[in-house]
């Protein structure tokens, strides 16, 4: 069986013990989010909507969510955040660049939720593990969702998987950014290349059986250790603790 079957046939079997009747995925234009949306139409055929979701994005995200959308078959509703955004910032007009570019994904969370609350579907995410290893994803805003049908890979296993889908080469090739602000990319974010990236994180993950050197492999450790309180549970006072 095909890697996009494994992952479509858990998506359905997730959905299924859950009791839900479907998946709401946002729709960015990236890779990531083209790869969810697709993977959970194999899975699920109508009952999946790809919520698209601009907050003062650039245009092209819009037009390329739609362009899957349409090769795909994957129906689509649109929510604009832009006003809303504004207000909220203006709430606190000396709010830091970072609390601004994490309240897009925070807003967007709410409305997925909105909608799969309503439609009783769940809320498929579009991490990937190397996002996920370094911490580079939003607490309850990219990062809350239901399911992660890609935190598994890699980024560039994601690359391959896109390319075996048919997702548009546009959309594969161009430089992965999470719309938080104008210009902004994630490998530039980030501090290194995904490929890279993803090199030294099989490294860490082999636990030391390769060995590695250099300023970005020491980047990338202290990344996955300085994120360790996003993917660990939230932590809880329990008299256990004292006794």
């Amino acid at each position: 069986m095909k890697l996009s079957e494994n992952i479509s046939e858990w998506i359905k079997g997730q959905v299924r013990r859950a009791g839900k009747k479907g998946i709401v995925v946002g729709l960015s234009g990236g890779i990531d989010s083209s790869v969810t949306a697709v993977l959970s139409g194999m899975a699920l055929g109508d009952n999946v909507i790809g919520l698209i979701l601009p907050c003062n994005n650039h245009p092209d995200d819009e037009k390329l969510a739609l362009k899957v959308a349409r090769k795909f078959n994957i129906r689509v509703k649109k929510v604009e955040l832009g006003d809303i955004y504004e207000r909220l910032c203006g709430v606190y007009l000396s709010g830091s660049r970072i609390a601004k570019a994490n309240l897009k994904p925070r807003l967007r969370m709410t409305m997925l939720y909105y909608l799969a609350n309503t439609l009783d579907y769940l809320v498929a995410g579009t991490g990937n593990r190397s996002e996920l290893m370094v911490g580079y994803f939003t607490k309850y805003g990219d990062g809350g969702c239901d399911i992660l049908p890609l935190g598994g890979l890699l980024k560039t296993q994601v690359r391959k998987l896109a390319r075996e889908l048919g997702i548009p080469a546009e959309i594969i090739k161009r430089p992965p950014s999470a719309g938080l602000w104008e210009g902004q990319t994630d490998e530039d974010e980030i501090g290194i290349c995904y490929d890279d990236l993803d090199k030294y994180l099989r490294i860490i993950e082999e636990g030391g059986r390769h060995k590695a050197k250099g300023a970005l492999f020491e980047k990338t450790k202290s990344m996955v250790m300085n994120s360790r309180h996003k993917r660990d549970k939230i932590p809880v006072f329990t008299r256990d603790n004292f006794f």
